[in-house]
């Protein structure tokens, strides 16, 4: 275990300011995760709105006032998580601390960089508004579990789709020497991506086997695609429920020095660097 940092120390308003920011378990702070997160669905739907033509020409001056509106909150939300942290780097460079950057700056870009040349460029950065989605998942403690159960079962699922790559090589290849470019199988790619499509039961029927040999090779695929599509989620599903047997009931709180989050319930220091937490 690392040293705590006996040199840190937060001024009133700060400690306040953190505890309501980046941590759930109190009052404050379950309002402050309500709001953000309304605003946040509603910047999305605002974004998807913009989009629809006849609606963007008709409300063009509400939609522009709202966006400014959610761009300035989101703003100062940044601000303050980067001033209440004892390390912003930790922050800034982290996974949610880039979609937060990602879906601010653009209206800014957008307005500093101005005039009708630019605009082109400037409507595919404002698309980054949509990077808010991802500010969602951190509401949502599932998301958790979900991520790490992907992390923990990356090497089966690399050699699964490994496996189902040589399948789609393999049976592509025979594909197309049997129904052959008179079928429309006029290259070994494309016999390839005909495969995947079937294996995937997609099926977009842009091209299909005309000769008794090639659609009884066909059906094998569409029933192998059952199984290609089960796989990966049996093996998900079970090392979910590994980490149900080994969950430890974790609370909110994020440790102001290291910014660690996964603190057992009634802990009083952090587990990571000794740092003693706020006290409940």
């Amino acid at each position: 275990m690392n040293k705590p940092d006996k040199t840190y120390s937060k001024a009133p308003w700060r400690a306040k300011l953190y505890e309501v920011i980046y941590e759930a378990d109190t009052p404050m702070g379950k309002l402050f995760d309500i709001v953000l997160l309304i605003v946040i669905v509603f910047s999305i739907i605002l974004v998807m709105l913009e989009s629809i033509a006849h609606l963007n020409a008709k409300y063009y001056e509400e939609f522009y006032i709202a966006e400014w509106a959610i761009t300035i909150f989101f703003s100062v939300e940044y601000i303050l998580r980067i001033i209440t942290i004892h390390k912003p780097k930790k922050y800034i460079f982290s996974f949610y601390g880039i979609v937060d950057f990602l879906s601010t700056i653009p209206s800014y870009i957008a307005y500093f960089a101005g005039g009708n040349n630019m605009w082109l460029a400037i409507r595919a950065l404002r698309l980054l508004r949509v990077f808010r989605i991802l500010k969602v998942t951190r509401y949502i403690g599932e998301s958790n579990r979900l991520i790490g159960a992907l992390k923990n079962s990356r090497a089966k699922i690399i050699v699964f789709l490994y496996a189902v790559i040589i399948i789609c090589i393999i049976m592509g290849t025979v594909m197309y020497l049997v129904e052959g470019p008179e079928h429309g199988y006029t290259s070994i790619p494309l016999s390839i991506y005909w495969c995947i499509v079937t294996l995937t039961t997609v099926g977009f029927g842009d091209i299909h086997p005309v000769t008794p040999l090639g659609q009884f090779i066909a059906s094998f695929i569409m029933i192998i695609g059952y199984g290609v599509i089960a796989v990966p989620t049996g093996i998900v599903s079970a090392e979910i429920s590994k980490s149900d047997r080994n969950t430890v009931h974790t609370n909110t709180q994020v440790c102001p020095v290291c910014h660690e989050s996964t603190h057992t319930d009634h802990a009083g220091f952090c587990h990571n660097c000794g740092n003693k937490l706020n006290e409940k």
